[in-house]
């Protein structure tokens, strides 16, 4: 599968604790931090629950 670039954008502060272990489970920790990852449904899944808070790059 192809790689991604995800960007966390926003805080997730005052969000439920539930988007909050989703932003730790993508593995960001503050605003501007990027990962690169593995695109496959369960990641994919995750990004689409926490899309307000992070930007998506394909590499």
């Amino acid at each position: 599968m192809a790689k991604i670039k995800i960007t966390q954008i926003k805080s997730v502060i005052d969000r439920s604790e539930r988007q909050k272990k989703t932003v730790e489970a993508l593995g960001l920790k503050k605003i501007n931090h990027s990962v690169e990852v593995e695109a496959n449904p369960a990641i994919i899944g995750m990004i689409r629950k926490v899309n307000h808070l992070v930007a998506v790059e394909n590499i």
